[in-house]
């Protein structure tokens, strides 16, 4: 009997081992790289361009000047709204307008 249950147990442990093994792993940072131009207002990632401080202050849909890390290969292939594609490099496109003050 005690048999019985080291094989059951085995079986199992062996069945969840092999399940997880085909988890995919969350990407790092090295596989993340910065997209500009392709956060929701304030939904960038940390140190934007002029007219953001940091992570969560952009002001404007797909603002040009704003970052988010995406997984490599992605950036470029983004389509998003009004024919806009994400850029590894920052856009003078949606940016905010600037202040009278």
């Amino acid at each position: 009997m005690a048999d019985t249950k080291f094989f059951t147990a085995a079986a199992i442990a062996g069945a969840v081992a092999t399940a997880l093994s085909g988890m995919a792993a969350p990407a790092t940072a090295a596989d993340m790289v910065k997209c500009y131009g392709v956060a929701k207002a304030g939904e960038n990632d940390c140190a934007a361009g002029p007219g953001t401080t940091c992570a969560a202050t952009s002001t404007v849909d797909y603002q040009g000047n704003a970052w988010k890390l995406v997984p490599k290969g992605t950036c470029t292939s983004m389509d998003l709204p009004g024919d806009r594609h994400g850029s590894l490099e920052p856009l003078k496109r949606d940016l905010p307008e600037k202040s009278s003050t």
